[in-house]
């Protein structure tokens, strides 16, 4: 009866302490939250309340199972189990509580902070940041768990002894993936793109949905993703419209006859753009930039506040003047000269007077 009514109580007992504190420490995270609402760390250290009940439960079984006297001819092998599950369970616990403070203090960094620049750089910078948080904490925990069998621990000189061999072959193989992991780092401290940036790669517009380690995914204005190695953007040139400030510039040309309304298409725009929500009003104007035989070329300058209000009013300044131009200066449009060349007149031949003899 003994034998049976221990192991009952060792293991009933550490899973009802462990629910019990689990609870308990819920309820406290829960009144914490409900009276700081300004802060989300007490919501989101209760995301972590799987893991710690975990490490709670292997850490009180590891403990008390001596006491259990249960398969004891197998206790090596239980215990060894115990220890991992409390290794992986306590690197568990590591990452979502060092996700909760950071994600944490750059909640309260955004909402300190206006610019959206500043707040975009430091959210890519904290998300490598936890990436690379994340690595050590598996790697560690890993490593942990493989030095608790004996093996391990007694080959552990010979792998010291040819890590330098080891660390010449790894770097060599992943020599790729070494540097993209160093231009993450770079890209990440060096404020060259962020998380949400607009930028223009290889021909391709788009805004920057994920940094990583090793790679970055562009989002394109038709929704597909361009993933990139991140080395890319330290080898390379490209385009960064939202470097510095997200104001910008546009442009709008058109190839006209020469008899085209210049004066009259200033106006126009400018009415244009007064009724154009996305103008910023900083700037607008219109110039003749360059001619042809044929055609002169007409150049629409206008300002926004960003890429895609840039973007809306080149549409409608492009779209509205050409309507414009159709109904009320049609002659103004390019046209292909169909009419029969003239010939060139003739010069008089003199004929010279006969000579008498």
């Amino acid at each position: 009866m003994e034998n049976l009514v221990r192991p009952v109580i060792v293991i009933g007992g550490s899973v009802l302490l462990t629910l019990a504190i689990g609870w308990a420490t819920d309820r406290l995270l829960r009144k914490a939250d409900e009276r700081d609402h300004d802060s989300p760390l007490w919501g989101l250290l209760r995301r972590g309340r799987i893991p710690y009940q975990l490490v709670l439960c292997a850490a009180l079984l590891r403990g008390s199972y001596d006491q259990a006297k249960l398969l004891e001819q197998h206790h090596a092998g239980i215990g060894r189990a115990l220890t991992l599950v409390l290794i992986g369970s306590a690197a568990w616990l590591v990452i979502r509580i060092a996700a909760a403070v950071v994600e944490t203090t750059y909640s309260r960094y955004a909402r300190a902070h206006r610019d959206p620049a500043r707040v975009r750089r430091v959210r890519t910078q904290v998300e490598l940041i936890m990436r690379v948080v994340t690595a050590i904490v598996i790697v560690v925990a890993i490593a942990s768990m493989l030095l608790t069998f004996p093996a391990m621990r007694a080959a552990g000189a010979s792998l010291l002894a040819s890590a330098g061999i080891l660390g010449i072959v790894a770097g060599v193989a992943a020599q790729s993936t070494l540097s993209n992991m160093f231009a993450g780092l770079q890209i990440a401290f060096g404020d060259m793109v962020r998380i949400g940036d607009t930028v223009v790669v290889d021909g391709e517009w788009g805004t920057v949905e994920e940094i990583t380690l090793t790679f970055l995914t562009v989002r394109t204005w038709d929704e597909r993703r361009i993933t990139m190695p991140v080395s890319y953007f330290t080898s390379k040139p490209f385009e960064n419209w939202s470097r510095g400030t997200p104001q910008m510039t546009g442009t709008v040309f058109w190839h006209l006859d020469h008899s085209a309304p210049v004066e009259a298409m200033r106006e126009k725009l400018r009415d244009i753009l007064r009724e154009c929500p996305a103008w910023d009003g900083r700037a607008y104007s219109l110039v003749m930039t360059d001619s042809t035989p044929n055609t002169v070329q007409v150049r629409a300058l206008m300002t926004a506040k960003d890429s895609d209000d840039i973007w809306a009013v080149r549409v409608a300044v492009r779209e509205r003047m050409i309507t414009w131009l159709a109904a009320e200066h049609p002659y103004a449009l390019p046209r292909v000269n169909t009419a029969d060349a003239v010939p060139r007149p003739s010069e008089p031949v003199s004929v010279p007077a006969p000579r008498r003899r």
